[in-house]
């Protein structure tokens, strides 16, 4: 629609409401069971949000307020529509998706991440996304394996 035909104050301020889509990975959206349930929490709140934004009565408010939770309703409408729930692991003679993999590497550092999938990931809380170069290099291995990553060997030490 038109400018004219709205109570907008400019073009510019019009597009300043519409935020572009987030990103959405051309990788398959495994998650973890766990995911999902913070998936439909994350869609539940972008819903809340975008239904409190569409109550204020100023058109310019109601759609600035309303911009963000729009995106984020868009982008977890289709990350739930399109997830693939992996059941968690029951066995733990390979690394595979939804594991925890404890590794050890030539400096010393050892290091536990569970594989999960992209929405999920969070390095800082242990988790990484089965895309990510490490998580590659890992998936399918078994406990003992040495692999090259980075120039360093990983040995992987523990699979849970």
């Amino acid at each position: 629609m038109s400018v004219a035909f709205t109570k907008e104050e400019s073009a510019e301020t019009a597009s300043e409401t519409q935020l572009p889509d987030r990103p959405i990975s051309p990788h398959p959206n495994l998650v973890t069971p766990a995911g999902m349930e913070v998936l439909e929490l994350q869609l539940k709140e972008a819903q809340e949000a975008y239904s409190i934004s569409q109550k204020l009565e100023d058109v310019n408010e109601r759609r600035r307020q309303g911009a963000l939770p729009l995106r984020d309703l868009r982008y977890f409408t289709a990350r739930v529509r399109t997830a693939q729930v992996v059941p968690d692991p029951t066995a733990f003679d390979t690394v595979s998706f939804g594991s925890t993999v404890t590794f050890s590497r030539d400096d010393g550092r050892v290091q536990t991440y569970r594989i999960v999938g992209e929405d999920e990931a969070d390095p800082k809380r242990g988790m990484i996304s089965f895309v990510s170069p490490i998580a590659r290099l890992l998936m399918g291995r078994p406990v003992g394996d040495v692999i090259q990553a980075s120039g360093q060997e990983i040995e992987i030490v523990a699979i849970s």
